[in-house]
C-alpha cells in the first residue's frame, strides 16, 4: 500500500514518522520543507508539491491546519485531480461540518473515497503512536486504512458513514476540553483567593476526582503557568471553537458555555497569547482577575 501524506506539522510529522518505521511505503509533502529533513535523512521519498505525493498513491493522508489549508492543497492545487480512481483520502485533520460534506461531494465526483478522521492527542500521544481516532465514511474504505490507524492509534472509533459526522464529534469533543481547562483555571483563581496553593488543589483535583489525561496535563499547565512549546496552539483552539459553535447552529443544540470560551479566546489572541498552547485559557482568568500584568 503506497500512501501520500500531506502536512508535517506538529501532528503530522510524527504520524509519518510512524507509518514510515512500521514499513509503509511512504511519499511525504509540507509547504515548509525544513520540516522534511528528518525523513529525507531516512529515504523517504519527498514530493516536490502536493500532486507528486499524491500520485499513484493507494492511500492520501492529510493533516493540515483548517478548511482553507486543506481545500489549497488538495482543490485548488489540482492535486486532488491526480488521485487514483478508487484510492481513499483521509483527512485527519480538524474541519468544518460544512467543508466536509463539501470535500464529500467533490471526491465522489471524482470516483475518490473521502473518509474523515480527526484525532484526540497531543504530539507526545501521536509519537507513541497511541492517538484516539474519530472516524466516519464508507465503512469499506475504512476497513482498507485500519492497518493505518491500527499504527497510529491505540483505538478507532467509527461514528457513522458520513464523513460530517468524525467531525462533528471532534468539535464536541474540543468543545469539551476548552471546558474543562477554563473551569479549572476558574476554580484555581477561586482558591488562590484564600490563600491556598492551585497546584495542591488542582493535584488534589486531577488525583480524587479527574484522574484523566485532560485534566491531569493542563491542569499541570496551568499550576505551573506552562504554556510554551504549544501542543494545541491557542488560535487553533479558537478556530475549532468557532466551528463547534456553527455545527450547534445547525444541530439546534444550545450552548451557552460557547459564548464564554468564545469571549475569552477572542482576549487571549488580543494580548498576544495566540501561539501559545491552549491552555492559555488561564492566562485570560488571571488577567482578568488582575494577577497577570
Amino acid at each position: 500500500m503506497r500512501v501520500g501524506f500531506l502536512g508535517l506539522g506538529t501532528m503530522g510529522h510524527p504520524m509519518a514518522m510512524n507509518l514510515h518505521v512500521a514499513g509503509v511505503d511512504l511519499a511525504v509533502w509540507n509547504r515548509q520543507v525544513d520540516r522534511t529533513a528528518a525523513f529525507r535523512s531516512l529515504g523517504v521519498t519527498i514530493a516536490d508539491d502536493p500532486r507528486a505525493a499524491v500520485t499513484g498513491a493507494d492511500v492520501v493522508i492529510s493533516m493540515l491546519a483548517d478548511d482553507a489549508s486543506t481545500h489549497d492543497v488538495l482543490i485548488a492545487s489540482g492535486a486532488l485531480d491526480d488521485v487514483s480512481n478508487g484510492a481513499v483520502h483521509v483527512n485527519m485533520a480538524t474541519v468544518s461540518v460544512a467543508f466536509s460534506r463539501e470535500m464529500t461531494a467533490v471526491h465522489a465526483a471524482r470516483g475518490v473515497h473521502y473518509v474523515a478522521a480527526p484525532v484526540l492527542g497531543r504530539p507526545n500521544v501521536a509519537e507513541a503512536g497511541n492517538l484516539t481516532i474519530l472516524a466516519a465514511g464508507n465503512a469499506q474504505a475504512i476497513e482498507i486504512i485500519q492497518p493505518l490507524f491500527d499504527v497510529l492509534g491505540a483505538r478507532t472509533w467509527r461514528f457513522g458513514d458520513r464523513p460530517e459526522q468524525a467531525n462533528a464529534t471532534k468539535l464536541a469533543a474540543n468543545f469539551m476540553i476548552g471546558c474543562a481547562i477554563e473551569a479549572m483555571s476558574e476554580a484555581s483563581l477561586l482558591v488562590e483567593g484564600f490563600d491556598v496553593s492551585a497546584f495542591s488543589f488542582l493535584e488534589m483535583m486531577t488525583t480524587a476526582i479527574f484522574p484523566v489525561p485532560a485534566y491531569q496535563g493542563y491542569g499541570a499547565a496551568i499550576a505551573s503557568s506552562t504554556f510554551s512549546p504549544a501542543g494545541f496552539k491557542f488560535s487553533l483552539a479558537a478556530k475549532d471553537q468557532r466551528l463547534a459553535v456553527a455545527a450547534g447552529e445547525e444541530a439546534g443544540a444550545p450552548m451557552p458555555f460557547a459564548g464564554v470560551l468564545n469571549d475569552n479566546y477572542r482576549d487571549g489572541i488580543a494580548h498576544g497569547d495566540g501561539d501559545l498552547d491552549w491552555g492559555a485559557l488561564s492566562r485570560v482568568a488571571r488577567r482578568r482577575a488582575g494577577h497577570l500584568e
